[in-house]
């Protein structure tokens, strides 16, 4: 079996993506997925009951919201969310983010019927 075997490039990845909210596929590894997505405004409190996240700010910035504190993310910083911590996402401008998190993981978690939920990713 051949693997096709190429870096990645964020900026040219980014610059892909014309929407925010939307996450698509840019890697995957060990059941695992590299995911980016742009972010602006506020996106829904949620939960993932079985999966941490991680957010990795490579352009702009945006404020991880949990109930009793607020941590801000600039580039160059990343930060897990383990897996049933209610959080929410804000970004005042647009940011540039890598997700990287279990193919299972769904972007709203235990929000199900939100308008947000995206299933059937997009690769980049």
């Amino acid at each position: 079996m051949t693997h096709k075997i190429e870096k990645v490039n964020l900026a040219e990845k980014f610059a892909l993506i014309p929407d925010h909210w939307n996450p698509r596929i840019a890697g995957e590894l060990n059941g695992q997925q590299v995911k980016l997505a742009k972010f602006k405004g506020a996106f829904d409190w949620h939960h993932h009951a079985h999966e941490d996240e991680l957010f990795l700010v490579v352009k702009g910035s945006f404020e991880m919201e949990f109930r009793d504190k607020t941590i801000t993310l600039h580039p160059g910083e990343f930060l897990v969310v383990p897996r049933g911590v209610e959080h929410r996402p804000v970004a005042h401008e647009e940011a540039e983010v890598l997700l990287f998190e279990p193919a299972t993981t769904v972007n709203t978690g235990n929000l199900t019927d939100s308008e947000r939920t995206r299933t059937n990713l997009e690769r980049l």
